[in-house]
């Protein structure tokens, strides 16, 4: 088996800008999910009818919204609940397309061309349309938001995990593998995950993006999550009356959202460049 990329150093990630601005990104924005659990400036679903529309500073950083409630707590629990919903799409996306990816460039002919259609079909339904559908059928929430955009990015993964499948069946190792009769689950296991790893990782740094950017847009659509559970797309449809009197309201969730989805994209660009450095500088 090829040898395995070291782990990146600080020589390393001089070389990769982009790798570390993407990591200090997603850092703070998982560093203030992870705060949101213990502490937070205020209950984030209080209402303060006295409290409306405070400018930021004093005791409120960001200052309130609407009906009275910190904008920065807020924010802080709707950076957990986008990484929440972020991890258990692409979690999902993961356990259905990597498999039928492994499945379909091992297998070839026929079931690798059944797979792939099955893969099409999926990518026909985009995560906004699938939310439609589910919420028609089992109402509005934020299951029904993590279900449809992993299924909405499982066929990524499947066509990535093809792609990479089919170059490890056709290493000299497998050869040697078949020639000792091992099994195709022993092939899978031992020889296709560990060398398709690194193409699936920098897959989900990008899905991880895309489902952001879904969240974000189901619930500003009102069929993600659903109040009073706080989420960045609830917060800049709450403060979409107000974008000409208070734009503030509306700049810190969608910098919020900027700053993941742009710190998701360098991440992958750089782990791309880590894991493949012949690809880097190519864009």
């Amino acid at each position: 088996m090829p040898s395995k990329p070291s782990k990146p150093s600080a020589r390393t990630l001089a070389r990769h800008p982009a790798l570390t601005a993407g990591g200090i990104l997603v850092t703070l924005v998982l560093a203030l999910a992870l705060l949101s659990l213990l502490w937070t400036p205020y209950d984030p679903t209080h209402v303060d009818a006295a409290q409306r529309l405070l400018p930021p500073g004093g005791g409120h950083v960001l200052g309130t919204d609407q009906f009275g409630r910190d904008v920065a707590s807020r924010l802080m629990t709707g950076a957990r609940t986008t990484v929440f919903v972020g991890v258990v799409a692409v979690g999902f996306a993961v356990v259905i397309g990597v498999p039928m990816g492994i499945a379909a460039g091992m297998s070839g002919g026929p079931l690798s061309a059944l797979l792939m259609r099955v893969s099409d079909f999926l990518l026909a339904f985009p995560a906004l349309l699938l939310a439609i559908m589910l919420a028609a059928v089992y109402g509005t929430s934020t299951l029904t938001a993590m279900v449809a955009i992993g299924i909405a990015s499982a066929p990524g993964f499947a066509r990535v995990a093809r792609a990479a499948t089919l170059r490890v069946m056709a290493a000299e190792y497998v050869d040697a593998a078949r020639l000792a009769r091992r099994t195709r689950a022993a092939i899978a296991v031992r020889h296709v995950l560990p060398n398709i790893r690194d193409v699936v990782i920098v897959q989900v740094s990008v899905a991880f993006a895309t489902a952001v950017l879904a969240e974000a847009a189901l619930s500003y659509l009102g069929l993600g999550t659903p109040p009073p559970t706080p989420s960045w797309g609830r917060m800049l449809l709450d403060s979409q009356e107000l974008l000409f009197s208070r734009p503030e309201l509306c700049l810190w969730p969608g910098l919020a959202v900027a700053a993941a989805v742009m710190g998701l994209n360098l991440l992958g660009d750089g782990l791309r460049d880590r894991f493949d450095p012949t690809l880097e500088g190519v864009r």
